[in-house]
């Protein structure tokens, strides 16, 4: 039984750093793409809405898909479907062409997300202690790996296509030599029709979660994209400096998240979420406040560390709260807060014809500050063994 947990775990690993490595690469690539298209910034950023609105929808079918069929299926499904998708945007020739290819890509990608989540709330139930941060640590992992080879393809002159396509190969043979490894379908118990019957209305917990995941992946958004800019703008920093301020949240993100574990497994996943977010806010108010730009990458530094392990015991408790609608309600959760993410960066840019640019940062602050209170009212203050106990295993 070991082994295969053991088996599974390195399986979902794989996945996890896969799905990194392809949603990177098509990152790096924008510039080429967009310039091959012949748009607008102005267009692409409406395309990219596209791209956004198919991983919404892949999540969204996900989730049930995963719960009938089963993670081990779902997840090579979505995998398969990324690393085929990646090279779509490569041989696009106009926008129209180009908001296709970025919808089903977004699909595959939100089917793989939630797949993959689903499986790692089933290894971490069989582990019995938390092992879920590691997994999202391993994705950032996959991005740090897509910049580096993009580089290096980008410097040899590879086109788009070549450089995608051979990636999408790639994904598609990891994709494979990882079934394997995954775990089992988890067979049905005595409570499956009484969950069927109940799946039809949200419990009022999951929404919850679904709230909080949206708050706080919305000032993950906000990091993502306004942190070099603030630091250009707001501390004059030459854009080389600036862009220390994404490279620190973002390193400080991964290490938290590879030492998130231990911690939940000691202090349990309350003490996780509530001084996590808590953190973020300090974090986010001294990067909005500093009137030094040393001050301000320490202040993104806090940000990163605060958040890292919040969002991924969210994604546990979701998945454990009704191990027969795991991928149901992980989507509901995943889905929300991906909305978050993706609605962040665009309402700061409105509030900054209001207000200057470092203090619409104090609306994210604020968010934290939410999840930070609300944490010890939707999970457990207590470390437990059992993961089952992260929501509160009476309903």
């Amino acid at each position: 039984m070991q082994r295969t947990l053991r088996l599974g775990r390195g399986a979902t690993f794989a996945y996890f750093v896969l799905n990194g490595f392809l949603m990177g690469m098509w990152i790096v690539h924008i510039p080429v793409v967009e310039q091959r298209t012949g748009i607008t910034h102005a267009t692409l950023g409406w395309l990219l809405l596209l791209l956004g609105s198919g991983a919404f929808v892949g999540m969204r079918l996900a989730g049930p898909l995963a719960d009938r069929i089963g993670p081990r299926k779902a997840v090579p499904l979505g995998a398969a479907l990324c690393s085929a998708a990646l090279v779509l945007p490569a041989l696009a020739t106009d926008a129209w062409t180009l908001g296709g290819a970025l919808l089903v890509l977004g699909l595959g990608n939100g089917v793989l997300d939630v797949s993959m989540n689903t499986h790692a709330v089933q290894v971490e139930r069989g582990y019995g202690r938390p092992v879920m941060s590691a997994f999202h640590a391993v994705f950032s992992v996959g991005g740090v790996l897509a910049a580096l080879v993009g580089a290096l393809t980008l410097s040899a002159d590879w086109s788009a296509a070549t450089t995608l396509g051979a990636t999408a190969v790639t994904g598609l043979v990891i994709a494979a030599l990882a079934i394997p490894g995954l775990l089992p379908h988890e067979p049905p118990t005595q409570a499956t029709a009484a969950a069927e019957a109940r799946r039809g209305k949200t419990p009022s917990r999951i929404w919850i979660l679904a709230v909080l995941a949206f708050m706080l992946m919305l000032c993950e958004g906000v990091a993502n994209d306004w942190s070099v800019l603030h630091l250009k703008t707001v501390l004059d920093a030459p854009a080389a400096t600036a862009a220390f301020a994404y490279g620190a949240f973002s390193t400080a993100m991964t290490v938290g998240r590879l030492l998130t574990d231990r911690l939940a497994g000691r202090f349990g996943a309350t003490a996780i979420l509530r001084h996590g977010s808590a953190l973020g806010a300090v974090g986010l108010t001294l990067a909005a406040l500093a009137p030094t730009i040393p001050l301000a990458l320490v202040g993104w530094t806090v940000a990163g560390a605060g958040l890292s392990g919040c969002i991924p015991q969210l994604f546990s408790a979701a998945g454990h709260f009704d191990p027969t609608a795991s991928g149901v309600n992980v989507s509901r959760v995943a889905g929300l807060g991906y909305l978050g993410m993706l609605a962040g960066p665009a309402v700061i840019g409105p509030l900054t014809h209001l207000i200057p640019l470092n203090l619409t940062l104090l609306l994210p602050t604020a968010f934290c500050a939410i999840a930070a209170v609300a944490a010890a009212r939707i999970l457990k203050p207590s470390p437990s063994a059992e993961l089952t106990t992260l929501v509160g295993a009476t309903r």
